[in-house]
């Protein structure tokens, strides 16, 4: 009878190019008692916007399905049901211009659909516009807001509360039997696999896991392309799911072991613990470091201590991480919704020395990204070309030691 959706997107406007990256729909009976629901993430192939807002990050939605992909199994969720949202001057234009994009004219129209925003005056008179005031004056549970499926369960049991106020028929009848009518046309089902949110709190499995598990292979390793790569994954102290993919890739395009690249995130550690130690005196900045990328590498404290323990006593080390700077000159370009916004990020940059760029091209050094894992245009071409992506915490860093080198 009533298909109550809602979408989190990358943006407010889709003339902009914003796309869809969450959507959930939830089905109601004529009496208001659900009867299924369906949510996933989606794949923007762009990137994310204003994830502060919906929480949705790079590294989950990169893995999720592209509209193309769900188009055929959410249509079989409309077809035949009245269209419910939260503001579906919204939510209508957006599912629209996401099946025009794939080459569907799919019946979406606010005309013969609901919008509980607009409801609300004849049952809550007295309640605002968002979806949590509403729901607060029907009685309802409070609901997370901002992800698809919160907000459409929460969606959902407000139009609940409308057809109980509302009685039998409800005056919206005539819309319910247009909506059943509306001709969509016929679009292929493909099977498509959900992915959900993260749990909050819930880690992704290090990248480690994801390595084969057999015996070792000689000792002259392909490692140099591998090594190349976590140099520069460990660049911010951050190891992206970008990031962990090139290197369980690489691994395996080499032919490399989990037991392989272990031993070589060992020998890793213990460089850095060198180089620590070169000046005789281990500070606390420098333990910490030490531990942070023991934890990316997949090792406890107690590795770090093995690894310092050897350094004292000068045991050779078979390799020096790369030391990378930034230097005055250097082109660096910025990607993603940022706090403070972008142009201040810009102009700090400029007053440092370095060039801030429009577009990264191969002249580029570096670009920082709201979320490393971003799937921007700016971030593609980036990897295209092997230039570094960080956080802005890691480039502020990289910032600060620009500016002691010049003073």
């Amino acid at each position: 009878m009533y298909a109550v959706i809602d979408l989190e997107t990358t943006g407010l406007r889709t003339s902009w190019h914003d796309r869809i990256v969450e959507v959930a729909v939830v089905h109601l009976d004529e009496t208001g008692r659900t009867t299924g629901e369906w949510c996933s993430l989606v794949n923007p192939n762009r990137d994310l916007g204003p994830q502060h807002i919906h929480g949705i990050t790079a590294a989950e939605a990169r893995r999720a399905p592209g509209f193309e992909q769900v188009a055929g199994h959410l249509a079989g969720l409309l077809r035949g049901r009245v269209l419910v949202a939260h503001n579906l001057t919204f939510d209508a234009p957006f599912l629209h211009a996401e099946y025009r994009r794939v080459g569907i004219e799919a019946p979406i129209d606010q005309a013969p659909g609901l919008c509980t925003m607009r409801l609300a005056p004849h049952f809550l008179p007295s309640a605002g516009r968002s979806l949590g005031d509403c729901c607060r004056l029907a009685g309802l549970p409070p609901h997370q807001a901002h992800s698809a499926l919160h907000d459409a369960r929460a969606a959902a049991q407000l139009m609940s509360y409308y057809l109980q106020a509302a009685g039998n028929p409800p005056p919206w009848a005539t819309t319910a039997m247009a909506a059943a009518g509306l001709p969509w046309p016929p679009i292929p089902a493909n099977s498509v696999v959900a992915v959900h949110r993260r749990e909050a709190g819930k880690r992704e499995q290090h990248f480690l896991a994801r390595l084969v598990d057999r015996l070792p292979r000689l000792p002259e390793l392909e490692s140099d392309a591998y090594l190349a790569l976590l140099d520069q994954a460990l660049l911010d102290r951050h190891i992206s799911a970008t990031e962990a993919d090139a290197l369980v890739a690489t691994a395996e395009t080499f032919g490399l072991a989990r037991v392989d690249i272990e031993h070589l995130h060992r020998a890793y550690l213990a460089s850095l613990a060198g180089v620590a130690l070169e000046d005789g005196v281990l500070t606390g900045s420098e333990r910490h470091d030490l531990d942070e990328v023991a934890e990316l590498l997949g090792f406890q404290r107690s590795d770090v201590d093995e690894a310092l323990a050897a350094a004292a006593t000068d045991i050779p080390r078979q390799r020096r991480p790369n030391e990378w700077r930034l230097q005055p000159g250097d082109k660096v370009v910025f990607t993603g919704a940022m706090d403070p916004p972008r142009s201040e990020w810009e102009d700090e940059a400029r007053m440092a020395g370095l060039l801030v760029g429009d577009n990264v091209t191969k002249k580029t050094r570096l670009l920082i990204a709201a979320d490393p894992d971003t799937m921007s245009g700016k971030a593609t071409v980036a990897r295209k070309y092997g230039i570094p992506i960080v956080h802005p915490a890691a480039y502020q860093n990289m910032l600060a030691g620009l500016t002691v080198g010049a003073s």
